[in-house]
């Protein structure tokens, strides 16, 4: 028998396992996998009450029950999300420790237990340490565990689960927000986030622990994608996928997008107000722009069987910059319809394709501290876009300084995405079935 010294080598072969042996399909595989991503969809919606569009459904309710002027409040938040950035990479280190399964059910249920404490807070103290916990168990951990729940069991299809998870995901929130909007509406924001807390403690946690696996391999059973699977288990190491071009192009290009959205998302209506819209066509941009995302998402999935992701993160960020420049031009309403296209399309695509690089490019061994680290980027970044155009526009009268000032970082992370080459590990010859 061949004496396997490729570090990444595949577990299959240096066990003596031929895939070819194994039944050629397991419809427990299949189930399993659409339960993850059902799942992990759902998971990324319970990080809503971490997140910036979150909080800001019940912002105005919080500060006049609280009696909280918005200086402290802002400064709460920055410092929050900040701190919770950190819990990235604890986060991914329980998922590749523990598995995703239980690492799913225990955030899921911690962070739903600090949301049933918030829910009753009123010291701002108190209320400072719960936003903390709120950003690091949600935004950072439950980010971190969802996307793994989905990258740790697919390898050859991970852009079409990474797909139709990423469409789920915006669908979920979609309509979370609606639900969570009527929540407090009708009774209050501690309501609603008591409610959030307990479908989070009794609803997704146990539903992780009942129907979540964490690998193809506790099946004891294998498929063609299995096998594929398999072959991937050994991954590079969090070290070796750190020393690679490939994680920071991908994850500065998202933590960028996410900087540029996040600063726009919270000023957008202001930025509009420049050009003479309204807060109509706002809300009617956010409505069609979603659209677009999903089209984008759909087009990411879609492409991703022929396109290099490096090809396909390009032109994504090609299209970004267009947008941002346009964006600065626009004076009629068509011209912002077009805008929202452009935006959209090229969001749901960085959306896609940060989800999917991860498992396909650098294997599931690390994937959580991986996917951890590059999470926390993206934290950092969501924090800082909001006080960077906030800052523009205090010193420029103009939030068009800022974007003329992003267009050419945006097209220089878009040429190095075209040029840097996916890490593949060389696995060894597999000798024949009858040597084994």
């Amino acid at each position: 028998m061949t004496t396997a010294t490729n570090p990444y080598e595949s577990p299959q072969v240096s066990e003596g396992l031929d895939p070819s042996h194994m039944p050629p399909n397991d419809l427990r595989y299949y189930g399993f996998g659409a339960s993850n991503v059902l799942l992990g969809a759902l998971a990324m919606l319970g990080t809503l009450p971490g997140r910036t569009h979150g909080l800001g459904l019940i912002t105005e309710y919080l500060l006049t029950d609280m009696q909280l002027d918005r200086n402290t409040f802002s400064l709460i938040n920055l410092v929050a999300t900040l701190i919770g950035g950190l819990a990235c990479f604890p986060a991914g280190a329980l998922v590749d420790r523990l598995g995703t399964r239980w690492s799913l059910a225990l955030v899921s249920a911690a962070l739903g237990a600090t949301c049933f404490l918030m829910a009753g807070v009123y010291g701002v103290v108190s209320l400072f340490v719960l936003v903390t916990l709120t950003r690091a168990l949600g935004q950072s951990a439950l980010s971190v565990v969802s996307m793994a729940v989905v990258g740790k069991w697919f390898k050859r299809h991970v852009g079409v689960a990474m797909s139709v998870y990423s469409v789920l995901v915006s669908l979920f929130f979609m309509a979370g927000f609606v639900l969570v909007g009527m929540a407090v509406l009708e009774w209050s924001w501690r309501t609603a986030w008591a409610i959030i807390g307990m479908a989070l403690m009794f609803g997704l946690a146990p539903l992780a622990a009942l129907a979540v696996r964490s690998r193809p391999e506790s099946l004891h059973a294998e498929t063609d994608e299995l096998a594929a699977d398999a072959a991937s288990l050994g991954g590079f190491s969090f070290a070796e996928a750190l020393r690679t071009p490939a994680f920071w192009v991908f994850a500065l290009a998202a933590s960028f997008y996410g900087l540029v959205s996040s600063g726009m998302g919270l000023w957008n209506q202001g930025i509009l107000a420049e050009h003479k819209f309204d807060a109509t066509a706002y809300h009617n941009l956010l409505g069609f722009s979603t659209l677009m995302s999903l089209a984008g998402q759909l087009l990411a999935g879609v492409l991703g069987w022929r396109v290099p992701m490096g090809r396909l993160l390009a032109g994504a960020m090609f299209l970004y910059a267009a947008a941002l420049l346009w964006l600065t031009q626009i004076e009629s309403f068509f011209a912002l319809q077009l805008y929202a296209v452009m935006m959209g399309i090229a969001g749901g695509m960085v959306m896609v394709l940060f989800f999917a690089i991860w498992p396909q490019a650098f294997g599931r061994a690390s994937l959580g501290r991986i996917q951890g680290a590059a999470q926390m980027l993206t934290v950092v970044a969501s924090a800082v876009g909001p006080l960077l155009f906030s800052s523009c526009h205090e010193v420029t009268g103009s939030y068009s300084p800022a974007l003329y000032a992003i267009v050419p970082i945006v097209v220089l992370l878009g040429v190095a995405a075209w040029v840097v080459r996916t890490p593949h590990r060389v696995e060894p010859a597999r000798p024949p079935a009858a040597a084994l």
